[in-house]
């Protein structure tokens, strides 16, 4: 696809790797019309639809992480509502009420898709290829190399979108890469708060070390409800919202409830 002329790319290219970055204004209402026919559901308020992040290798093998991608992976049908146990500030968008087997009244927020916008994405790679990730559970980011204090040789901080769900929480996607002389990573975070409800992370990392001919994936999921995540603040904190604004101290204060790992072998 070719890059829009309102969307700025930066690129570090060596080691037989090039990472890119396409950064650019907000959709334009066009734009987010034609993005609503095509996916089937509205757009968050604000959707970065041309900006982009992607790992290329030299033999033809890449992924990149974009907003379209993502937003295409968001339940569409309201399958997976967001259950919510007495919550009576959603009772104006109640679709129905029942009890639970714990006896909880249970209501489906109405909307016809999943308004928090969660997605699954771990980036959009080609289908045809013949390169493909494979599970392996005994892969790994080696936290103790990424926590050198080695020189950047190339960093970007992208958004993809972000909603602030009517006043009661926020949604965003984000992607972060950072080059070193001897390896990359790549972070797109899916992030999640609404208000006196629930907590969400989804991590996708991508790892390469560019003496090896391997790429490591590895996403997981994190949740609790809001207010388990309350109880874990600091003692004495009297603003909170300080720490739930911070994407980095939820994630580490949620309870991981999914972990895939996968490899991916480059010429």
């Amino acid at each position: 696809m070719a890059t829009p002329p309102r969307a700025k790319k930066d690129s570090w290219s060596g080691k037989g790797w090039t990472v890119y970055t396409k950064k650019g204004p907000i959709f334009s209402s066009r734009e987010i019309d034609n993005a609503e026919r095509s996916i089937g559901i509205p757009m968050p308020e604000m959707i970065f639809g041309n900006n982009e992040v992607g790992l290329e290798h030299e033999c033809g093998w890449g992924i990149r992480f974009n907003a379209l991608g993502a937003l295409d992976l968001v339940d569409k049908h309201g399958h997976n509502l967001l259950k919510v146990a007495h919550a009576a500030e959603w009772m104006s968008t109640r679709k129905d009420a029942h009890t639970s087997a714990e006896g909880h009244k249970i209501e489906g927020i109405v909307k016809p898709f999943d308004w928090t916008y969660s997605t699954p994405y771990r980036g959009s790679t080609q289908e045809d290829s013949s390169k493909q990730f494979n599970h392996d559970s005994e892969a790994g980011i080696p936290v103790e190399l990424l926590a050198r204090p080695d020189p950047i040789l190339f960093f970007g901080d992208v958004s993809l979108y972000e909603d602030e769900l009517g006043d009661n929480g926020l949604v965003s996607l984000n992607v972060k890469v950072r080059v070193m002389e001897e390896r990359l990573l790549l972070l797109c975070r899916f992030y999640l708060r609404v208000d006196g409800v629930v907590f969400r992370v989804r991590d996708t990392r991508v790892y390469v070390e560019f003496g090896q001919k391997k790429v490591v994936r590895e996403h997981l999921e994190s949740e609790d409800d809001y207010e388990t995540v309350k109880k874990k603040l600091p003692p004495g904190s009297k603003d909170f919202s300080q720490f739930f604004a911070d994407p980095n101290w939820v994630s580490r204060n949620l309870t991981i409830t999914k972990v895939t790992r996968e490899t991916l072998y480059v010429d």
